[in-house]
C-alpha cells in the first residue's frame, strides 16, 4: 500500500475509539495528546481506559459498537480484535468517507499511524506502511536518541524568531537567507550544553540590532522542563 504522509489537525475534533482494552488507552491518549474530542465505546474498559475517563479525558459509551456511532466523527480508531467488528466499523466509515485506522489490520484502514519520536512541536515519524510495526520500534528507539530534548528547544527559538523576521518585510530570498543562516549546525549543541552566550552571540550577528532577542529567556527557561515522548504504531 502506497500510503501519503500528512499530518492533521484534530484539535477539538470528534474521534473515536473502538475498544476498551490496553491498545484503545495508547491510541485514545495519543489522540488525548493532540487535544482530540474523544468518545470511546466498549462494553468494558480495562484499567488504563478507565483511569482517562475516571479524570474526564474522555467519553465513555457503555456498550458495543452499533451502526450510526460513526456519525459527526472526524477519525476513527478501531482497537479490537473482534474480525466481525472491525468489518461493521470499515463499512461504516468507507460510505461516511471518516479516516479509519483498525489496529493491526492494514487491509481495514484508510490511513495508519508512523512510529513517533515528539520533542514539543516537533515530530519524527517513521512509518512501514504497515509491513512491520517492530522494525518501525526498533528505528523509533534510535530516533530518540538522535533527537533529545534540545531539538524541541531548537525549535521553539527558530519558531519564535521567524515571525520577527517576516515583521521587516525584508524580499523573499532575504528571509531564506536568514532562516538559514540562524540555523546554525552548532546550534544544537550549544543549547544541550547550555551554552546560551554562544547561541546569543550568533543569533545578534546573523540578525543585527532589527530583531529583539528578548524572547530568548523564556525559551532559555524551557530547558529545565523540556516535553517529549513517542508512540509505536505501524
Amino acid at each position: 500500500m502506497n500510503y501519503y504522509p500528512i499530518c492533521l489537525d484534530i484539535t477539538s475534533r470528534n474521534c473515536i475509539v473502538i475498544g476498551g482494552g490496553k491498545v484503545a488507552a495508547r491510541k485514545a491518549q495519543g489522540l488525548l495528546d493532540h487535544q482530540a474530542k474523544v468518545t470511546m465505546i466498549s462494553p468494558e474498559l480495562g484499567e488504563e481506559s478507565a483511569t482517562l475517563h475516571a479524570k474526564k479525558q474522555l467519553t465513555w459509551i457503555n456498550r458495543p459498537y452499533q451502526e450510526g456511532d460513526l456519525t459527526g466523527a472526524f477519525l476513527v480508531i478501531a482497537a479490537t480484535d473482534d474480525p466481525e467488528v472491525q468489518e461493521r466499523v470499515h463499512a461504516e466509515a468507507e460510505k461516511n468517507n471518516i479516516l479509519l485506522n483498525v489496529a493491526d489490520v492494514p487491509k481495514w484502514c484508510n490511513f495508519i499511524l508512523p512510529a513517533t519520536v515528539r520533542r514539543g512541536d516537533l515530530n519524527v515519524a517513521i512509518s512501514t506502511g504497515g509491513k512491520s510495526p517492530a522494525l518501525a520500534k526498533r528505528m523509533r528507539k534510535g530516533m530518540e536518541n538522535q533527537f533529545g530534548a534540545e531539538y524541541e528547544v531548537l525549535l521553539e527559538t527558530l519558531g519564535a524568531l521567524r515571525p520577527l523576521v517576516l515583521d521587516l518585510k525584508l524580499a523573499h530570498s532575504e528571509n531564506k537567507r536568514i532562516f538559514e543562516e540562524l540555523l546554525h549546525d552548532d546550534m544544537v549543541i550549544w543549547i544541550r550544553d547550555n551554552q546560551w552566550d554562544k547561541v546569543t552571540n550568533h543569533l545578534q550577528n546573523v540578525l543585527g540590532d532589527q530583531v529583539p532577542l528578548d524572547c530568548l529567556a523564556d525559551i532559555q527557561a524551557q530547558c529545565a522542563h523540556p516535553s517529549a515522548g513517542s508512540i509505536d504504531y505501524e
